[in-house]
């Protein structure tokens, strides 16, 4: 910032520079041309009283020359110009009474000059009066460049200057939030980066980062919680296997050995759905999608629901032509796992509900039985949640079915919610329809 500072005033001193030496050159060349011209008139007034021969007043830096009819100097300013040769050979016209040239090849002037001639009447023939200012350089003059160069520095360098500390002050409570955010570690999750007071971007840049912060709290906080809930989950079936083998090898001749295996098997297969469960949650939270495609609803309900026997009557009431695009394999789990969960809590039957609605598709399973109370309609998500009712009908649960069901819908860009209903629960999936590319990953 401060080189870009610099270099945009050095350029804007360059033109204004530019600029002045311009109307200083032009304003300088006027008054000399000036000079010039009224010196050449004078001495023609002269010449109309009088004889003018020898030297000649001018102003510094104006040559005059005054010729005869011959084209001879008779007189002129001291210098080369009264004893040499003419300073111009253009000579005015009789139709005009002055004419004007730029002369560079006269020895008599140093450089250039702009050189004005005068045609006087003379009683002898027509005189002429020739008078030369030097031309102004394009520096016009040492001492100005100097002074124009020497401001352009020192304001080129008051505004590296003031660039330097204005960018240094405003990126200070950056460095402040750099330095605190690189000092919150896993340890000191719960601090936040300062808020400055100015409502500006760098507020709005502390507020974006302390939002960032509590996110990445939550999900410590999930996955502290999660890990304390899966070693209980498997710590528990461990423990009732080892139990029952160090019980059973106390007294070997007295175990009933088959019935001993298969209490064992119980733990293990419970073991085994955990682990199955835990494994398919990661696979979500990486997000490892497989080819997505556009998958009827309807006729997945449908598949799904004559593919396996069930315990209660299942009722479809099926839309056609409900499509969305998704994961086929884990929409599939998202249906099981609602009509196993329905299927487990209704008394007799499940209704299941494929329909369109906004431009979202929309997938319900309600069961026939007690309900959730809607103070616990969050709980069921939660990972390892389970409700007294649900222990009862389902000892072996796992308490990951809801949770992998949400997220599911979650990832393709939809919503798995508890709604009211007259009797039971009612579990409504909601999720766009045919949107393009895959489904979203989430944040």
């Amino acid at each position: 910032m401060t080189v870009i500072a610099g270099m945009v005033t050095a350029v804007i001193c360059v033109i204004v520079a530019i600029l002045i030496l311009v109307e200083v050159r032009g304003s300088e060349t006027e008054s000399k041309r000036s000079q010039a011209t009224a010196a050449a008139l004078r001495i023609s007034y002269e010449m109309r009283r009088g004889p003018v021969r020898g030297d000649l007043d001018a102003p510094d830096g104006v040559v005059v020359q005054v010729m005869d009819e011959n084209r001879t100097v008779i007189a002129g300013t001291p210098g080369p110009s009264l004893d040499g040769p003419p300073i111009a050979h253009f000579h005015p016209s009789q139709a005009q009474v002055y004419s004007t040239r730029d002369v560079c090849s006269s020895v008599e002037l140093p450089g250039c000059a702009w050189v004005i001639g005068f045609r006087v009447y003379h009683p002898t023939g027509d005189w002429f009066v020739y008078a030369a200012a030097p031309t102004v350089p394009w520096y016009v003059s040492p001492g100005l460049t100097m002074l124009l160069v020497s401001v352009s520095l020192l304001v080129t360098l008051l505004a590296c200057l003031r660039a330097w500390g204005t960018v240094d002050q405003t990126l200070a409570p950056v460095d402040a939030i750099r330095r605190e955010l690189a000092e919150i570690t896993a340890l000191q999750s719960g601090r936040r980066v300062t808020v400055p007071e100015n409502r500006d971007e760098l507020r709005r840049l502390a507020e974006a980062a302390n939002a960032t912060l509590d996110r990445l709290d939550s999900a410590l906080e999930r996955q502290r919680s999660f890990t304390s809930d899966a070693s209980h989950d498997l710590r528990s079936p461990i423990a009732a296997a080892r139990t029952q083998i160090e019980e059973a090898l106390l007294y070997p001749d007295e175990v009933d050995w088959p019935r001993t295996a298969r209490a064992v098997l119980q733990s293990l297969e419970r073991l085994q759905a955990i682990v199955t469960d835990l494994l398919q949650l990661a696979r979500l939270d990486a997000a490892a999608w497989k080819d997505v495609e556009t998958i009827d609803l309807g006729a997945l309900v449908t598949i799904e629901v004559a593919r396996s026997d069930r315990t209660k009557r299942i009722v479809p009431h099926l839309q056609e032509g409900v499509t969305v695009r998704g994961d086929r394999l884990r929409l599939v789990r998202l249906f099981t796992n609602l009509l196993d969960n329905a299927e487990r809590h209704a008394e007799s039957q499940v209704d299941v509900t494929v329909r369109r609605s906004d431009g979202h598709a929309i997938l319900e399973v309600q069961d026939d039985g007690a309900g959730i109370a809607k103070e616990h309609r969050d709980v069921v998500f939660q990972r390892f949640a389970r409700l007294e009712a649900s222990k009862s009908r389902d000892p072996g649960g796992t308490g990951l079915g809801l949770p992998i069901a949400r997220e599911i819908a979650r990832l393709h860009g939809g919503t798995l919610t508890i709604e009211d209903s007259e009797r039971g629960a009612r579990f409504v999936l909601c999720i766009p329809r045919n949107v393009p590319g895959r489904p979203s990953q989430g944040s």
